[in-house]
């Protein structure tokens, strides 16, 4: 039978004169009752030892462990990587497409190198059930993105697919929000959101059209790529485990985007939702500054003009009476 242990991260402190105290992952000290129990015997037990006198104690010992189990402090067998199960394409430029594949790998993802035509073709594709929080996709630019690039991938989240990516502009680059579902926050949203947060909106929208003198840097460096990819494997995590579901939703405060002259307010961690935060990192000095973003409603199209010739026989009409 496979034996709980402790939780990584959790720990049982012994102060001196003092009963054991359980250390949680997050720092918590929690002071443990251990009843008729031992705390020697509890302690050998979580650490997968057998006390010679366990068997006395097995009962409230076994009710004891199973406490720990609830609360999440001990774990039976080897710990689960969080991404183990869930399939990850990566593609675009090497210098950040590279980390990602290789952080995401190691915390258990099957990673696969791929192409905008293969995404292109996971965005027209059936929707696959069985695939629904499965499958994900993480595109990275070193520049700034080109119009029209990811609408096809905006269209992955309605086949269940989450959908991450990142692109530098100058000495910027942003890592957007997550999308897993209809309705999240998608490339173009981001765009919209930008565009009608800065007042030099026809400026930034004609430096991302390209017009604009050739890219002088700073790119990424080893550091600030291995930051950005810690990023977005968070970011996974996020979704993996359910968390990016958590949102602020529309009718909330209005979304705020980032674009060409805004001003921000405070920076750094907001404890914003992953699939409503929209990071930019300065790879000037690797400093991370957190805002929030919400999806772009779809409104109804305007009334089209009535014909020139349709509004004359009106006029003409009126006039006659």
């Amino acid at each position: 039978m496979t034996r709980s242990r402790l939780a990584p991260g959790t720990g049982i402190v012994t102060a001196p004169g003092a009963g054991p105290v359980l250390r949680t992952s997050g720092g918590e000290f929690l002071r443990i009752d251990t009843g008729g129990v031992d705390a020697e015997t509890l302690v050998r037990r979580l650490m997968g030892e057998k006390a010679p006198d366990e068997g006395a104690q097995a009962a409230e010992l076994a009710l004891l462990v199973e406490a720990f189990e609830e609360g999440g402090h001990a774990v039976s067998g080897p710990p689960r990587a969080p991404l183990a199960g869930r399939t990850v394409h990566v593609l675009g430029d090497p210098v950040l497409a590279d980390p990602v594949a290789r952080c995401a790998e190691a915390e258990g993802a099957e990673v696969h190198e791929t192409t905008p035509e293969h995404v292109a073709e996971l965005a027209r594709a059936t929707s696959d059930p069985s695939a629904e929080g499965r499958v994900a996709v993480v595109w990275c630019l070193d520049s700034p993105v080109p119009e029209g690039l990811w609408d096809t991938a905006d269209r992955l989240p309605g086949q269940g697919i989450a959908w991450l990516r990142c692109h530098r502009e100058g000495a910027h680059v942003w890592t957007e929000p997550p999308a897993s579902a209809p309705g999240d926050v998608t490339a173009r949203h981001v765009r919209l959101r930008r565009l009608a947060a800065t007042a030099a909106h026809r400026e930034l929208a004609a430096y991302w059209a390209g017009h604009r003198t050739p890219d002088t840097g700073p790119h990424p460096t080893e550091a600030s790529a291995a930051l950005i990819a810690g990023l977005l494997t968070a970011d996974l995590i996020a979704w993996a485990e359910g968390e990016a579901g958590a949102a602020i939703e529309p009718g909330g405060s209005a979304g705020v985007g980032a674009g060409a002259g805004t001003s921000f307010g405070p920076s750094g961690p907001t404890g914003l939702p992953p699939r409503r935060r929209l990071r930019r990192i300065d790879l000037r000095d690797l400093t991370v500054s957190e805002h929030p973003v919400l999806p772009v409603p779809d409104v109804a199209p305007l009334p089209a003009p009535a014909p020139v010739t349709a509004r004359a026989e009106a006029v003409t009409a009126k006039a006659r009476r």
